[in-house]
């Protein structure tokens, strides 16, 4: 398995050479951290990066010892494992959490598909789609092929919202080939002007890959979409 974390954290630190100076450690006292220099803002910048492409997907860190590392190696001193264990370590933990966090949600999600395939209203396509009609309306219906503009709002299962284009004031347009199967799917089911919400299984979705640091391995998604028009 390929983990593209760790190749991105490789290249964030490999930028710390470009570097002739590493700003010193904030000294133990309560006042305020201050970026005055560019390299300032460029050290604190990495560290956010990092931090929100990679040390989000995973579990806790020890950043005493992620910031002895990182000194370390950008010093070229002395180090407490050599880089090809750190690759191991750092492999063997991602898969570790990639894999207890695929379970969790698969678990998760396949009891919330059950629970609410029970609820009224709720219809279940032959693929495993779900799907509730809020608003009905008589317009037409698009095909697999033609573009469409949609409102929609996207939650995971615990409520949190993801995307929304509710939330950016307009609508988004895009193909029905373009997206993930259970919205071409379930999109194609609606009428213009109607509202439906969709629960849409991980298998129709983003499965194992995910999405962005948003949506996890096997996430079961949930949208509220407002077909606006066909454009095709």
């Amino acid at each position: 398995m390929k983990f593209k974390a760790l190749v991105l954290l490789a290249a964030l630190l490999s930028l710390t050479a470009c570097e002739k100076k590493e700003a010193e450690p904030a000294a133990k006292t309560k006042e305020p951290v201050t970026l005055e220099t560019e390299a300032d803002r460029f050290s604190y910048g990495l560290g956010m990066i990092i931090s929100e492409r990679v040390l989000k997907q995973y579990g806790e860190v020890n950043y005493k010892l992620l910031f002895k590392g990182i000194k370390a190696q950008h010093r070229d001193q002395e180090t407490l494992i050599n880089l090809e264990e750190a690759g191991a370590a750092l492999n063997a933990y991602m898969e570790k959490e990639f894999t207890a966090k695929s379970e969790a949600n698969k678990a998760k999600g396949e009891a919330y598909l059950q629970e609410n395939a029970n609820k009224e209203g709720v219809q279940v396509t032959e693929s495993g789609l779900q799907y509730r009609v809020i608003t009905a309306t008589d317009g037409a219906k698009p095909a697999g092929s033609d573009q469409v503009t949609v409102h929609y709002r996207g939650t995971l299962i615990d409520g949190t919202e993801f995307d929304s284009s509710y939330a950016r004031g307009e609508p988004a347009s895009f193909g029905l080939n373009q997206v993930i199967p259970g919205w071409s799917e379930g999109v194609q089911l609606m009428n213009v002007g109607s509202k439906f919400e969709f629960v849409i299984p991980q298998a129709l979705g983003y499965g194992e890959r995910g999405a962005g640091g948003s949506i996890g391995p096997f996430e079961t998604l949930i949208f509220e979409v407002e077909l606006v028009e066909i454009n095709s």
